[in-house]
């Protein structure tokens, strides 16, 4: 729980923009330009659900729009208000300005608790919620583009893309008015397990940074590295596998909202997570299980090497921060580290990496899938088969050369299978967002390594992007 004097999620955004602006030499109109939220739209509308009519209230904030189309998830939660709607859409900002996504920022929210309805009520609920931010072009491939965000997914988007299509049917591009789409719906490969991919991947570029290595006092490299990860949605779950099968780190302890998980040996993830699809709830999962939200939430406290929280916002605040023992954070939720928790862990020398990178693969690979369904055409399908002819030419002339001089020599096997293969749309996807990732940690740890008056990552994160953001003001004339 939070407590009493703790900021909220909008005043923690606050503040930490402004002790990155601090440290600029920016004209105070404009400093301010960036700042506010541009405009809220409050939606209140009324769907005949069991006999009667229910009133939900929505939202579609867009805090700036130095580039357009403006982008940003649309969340569905009992816990959706103004202020917190605001201040994601602020970070959404900040995140595509850092991994240089052409987008403003965004974001919407609904405030429902989907658990309550069927499919069939969700889905007039969302197109009702979705004809009335089209109509307003709140929802539009050139203006505002949507994706899922918490309690939402692929469903809810093709609903709102159908929804779309319906009130423009001579848009060529409607496909384009929201991203997280399911593949047959226009939708991308690898978008679903895109921002657990970006956590891997920012994760990996930390590893490469051996100065962001010796301030976290960590050493070596991913394998067996212990890890607490905070909430098994599609975030976390996606994170933690990858992790565990890919990379041989140890998911020691699994944190839900009615308990825990946790055994030193590491946890199976996949089963953890199908237990999970199965049962509805992390209880009774045969293993040391915390049967309590309470005692669940200790388990942040508990020694490990890396920390995912990857859920909601506020998780690690005044009452626990003191507790925590990580020496290193990944922040995979938005804002799940208040300013006053914040505070605490830099100055007990914790390294944290922010939100506003760390969750930038979903945007990321959003920006892909809204390139994708403008140019109308799958990535890999001009080149893939030219690649891999030019492959074949190499190989072949390998394997004529080792014959003409008869020195038997064999290509490894297993190389002919995967140097044959050419990229197909997964594959460069994932590509292009382990570049993008990569880039923008780069950019990051030039700033955190090179200015003595920046102490942290998420300063050095808050810096890039803002100074990204003026620019782009300035070269509009602003």
């Amino acid at each position: 729980m939070q407590t009493k004097n703790e900021p909220s999620f909008r005043d923690s955004v606050d503040i930490m923009f402004n002790r990155a602006v601090a440290l600029m030499d920016l004209p105070a109109g404009l400093e301010e330009k960036i700042r506010v939220c541009n405009a809220t739209y409050t939606v209140r509308f009324g769907v005949r659900l069991r006999g009667k009519i229910q009133t939900f209230t929505g939202y579609r904030s867009v805090h700036s729009e130095h580039m357009e189309p403006v982008k940003g998830g649309i969340r569905y939660s009992l816990g959706v208000n103004q202020n917190e709607v605001e201040a994601l859409a602020a970070l959404m900002t900040y995140k595509c300005s850092l991994v240089e996504a052409p987008f403003g920022g965004s974001k919407g929210g609904l405030c429902i608790d989907p658990r309550e309805y069927d499919d069939h009520e969700l889905e007039l609920i969302t197109r009702r919620f979705a004809y009335e931010l089209i109509k307003r072009d709140m929802i539009n491939p050139a203006q505002n583009v949507p994706a899922p965000d918490m309690g939402t997914g692929e469903r809810e988007m093709a609903w709102i893309a159908d929804q779309y299509k319906r009130m423009n049917t001579t848009d060529i591009n409607g496909v384009a008015c929201v991203t997280g789409k399911p593949i047959n719906a226009g939708g991308i490969q690898g978008r679903t397990e895109a921002t657990g991919r970006g956590v891997q991947y920012a994760l990996h570029a930390f590893f490469r940074d051996k100065q962001g290595m010796e301030k976290a006092g960590l050493t070596g490299t991913l394998k067996d590295k212990r890890v607490v990860v905070q909430g098994l949605g599609n975030v976390g779950y996606h994170a933690a596998k990858f992790l565990s099968e890919e990379d041989g780190c140890k998911v020691t302890a699994i944190i839900e909202r009615d308990g825990a998980l946790h055994d030193e040996a590491g946890l199976n993830v996949q089963s953890v997570y199908d237990w999970i699809g199965k049962h509805g709830s992390i209880l009774g999962y045969p293993s040391s299980s915390v049967e309590s939200a309470e005692e669940g939430a200790k388990m942040l406290e508990t020694e490990c090497d890396i920390l995912i929280p990857a859920a909601l916002e506020g998780v690690i605040n005044l009452s626990n921060a003191e507790n925590i023992k990580a020496p290193l954070i990944i922040e995979a939720a938005n804002g799940p580290v208040t300013a006053g928790a914040d505070d605490i862990l830099r100055s007990k020398g914790t390294v944290i990496i922010p939100d506003m990178y760390a969750n930038a693969g979903g945007v990321t690979v959003s920006y892909f899938e809204w390139v994708k369904n403008l140019s109308h055409i799958r990535f890999g399908r001009m080149q893939r088969r030219q690649e891999e002819a030019r492959h074949q030419l190499v190989v072949d002339e390998l394997e004529r050369l080792s014959a003409d001089s008869g020195i038997g020599w064999q290509l490894s096997p297993n190389f002919k299978d995967k140097y044959l293969r050419g990229a197909g749309e997964l594959e460069l996807v994932r590509s292009g967002l382990d570049d993008t990732m990569s880039t923008a940690y780069q950019s990051m740890a030039d700033v955190w390594h090179g200015r003595d008056d920046v102490e942290d990552l998420r300063t050095a994160a808050y810096l890039v992007s803002i100074e990204k953001v003026a620019a782009s003001y300035r070269a509009k004339g602003l």
